[in-house]
């Protein structure tokens, strides 16, 4: 919680003088009875009776007071709301060591299979790019609220040579700077979502492209994809590719955004459906000045009418 006007938090000294008077008031009351009455009138003047109701109205009005004065402070939550726009990239390693079958049915059909879900599980008003990454980069897709051809794109995926995750990253940097609104519309927020096995072995590095995303104000997730046993045959020898998971979780740390890892498809897909919520909500600040105000009045009028009700009088 944030107070837009902290100052008027001062005014709780009063009501706390209130409160130290009001203390003040019932102990002389108390010892004034027992100094100057008999023991018999004692008992008709400090009747035995629950005690609480003779303080309730009075404590349910002084927190009237308090949230009034917490109200005047004009304070601020943070609340999650849908987002109505947004661009997002998905950035899919084809390097050869996705051909690794220790994700069935292979590791690059598996994450083709999780992102086609994925996309089509996006807020409508979402704008969806594909890129791909090897030893080069290729967009597959533009970002677009039209999903047809990213889902196309995806059921036909080929791979090739060497892993290229900064050029992916900044590959999908350029899309985003393509939808990017004329100058003063309001920028549509972005995001990159990145999945990778293996190590960066050509192009730019990671380090350099989460400086770049970072400056652009993208978050990238990643998803570290595969298992630590994975191979490939090449040239008739096992090669093991494991998954670099140091490397993706620095990109992510570096731009704001969520570091994941996935040995299996259904992993992979409980992975994209986090990323899904997150994107898909905002936290913007709202403002609950007139809901303090309004619990502030019901306090007050419950303390009124239990004074009225035990006493027959105001408190």
């Amino acid at each position: 919680m944030t107070l837009l006007s902290p100052w008027w938090l001062l005014l709780i000294l009063p009501v706390a003088l209130l409160a130290g008077v009001y203390l003040v008031q019932q102990r002389r009351r108390s010892q004034y009875a027992v100094r100057f009455a008999s023991l018999p009138m004692l008992e008709r003047l400090v009747p035995r009776r629950p005690g609480w109701r003779r303080h309730a109205p009075v404590v349910a009005l002084l927190f009237a007071f308090a949230l009034l004065v917490l109200a005047a402070a004009r304070p601020e939550i943070d609340i999650r709301v849908p987002r109505e726009r947004a661009t997002v990239l998905v950035a899919i390693d084809v390097s050869l060591s996705m051909k690794a079958t220790d994700v069935e049915p292979n590791r690059l059909d598996a994450a083709a299979d999780a992102a086609t879900k994925f996309v089509e599980d996006l807020p409508a008003g979402f704008d969806v790019g594909l890129v791909t990454f090897a030893g080069t980069t290729s967009v597959l897709s533009p970002p677009t609220a039209e999903r047809k051809a990213t889902v196309a794109a995806l059921e036909d995926l080929s791979l090739s040579q060497r892993t290229a995750i900064g050029e992916g990253v900044f590959t999908s940097l350029k899309q985003v700077q393509s939808t990017t609104p004329a100058k003063g519309d309001k920028r549509t927020p972005a995001h990159i979502v990145l999945l990778s096995d293996g190590t960066n072995t050509t192009g730019r590095s990671p380090e350099e492209a989460a400086v770049a995303a970072k400056k652009a104000d993208v978050p990238v997730s990643t998803i570290a994809y595969g298992t630590a046993d994975g191979f490939v045959e090449a040239e008739g020898q096992l090669v093991p590719v494991p998954v670099d998971e140091e490397t993706l979780a620095t990109l992510a740390d570096s731009t704001g955004g969520g570091t994941y890892t996935a040995a299996s498809g259904d992993e992979l897909e409980e992975v994209y459906g986090d990323i899904q919520s997150s994107i898909g909500f905002q936290t913007e600040p709202h403002e609950i000045t007139p809901y303090l105000s309004a619990l502030a009045l019901l306090l007050g009028l419950l303390a009124a009418a239990l004074s009225l009700r035990w006493f027959a009088r105001f408190p």
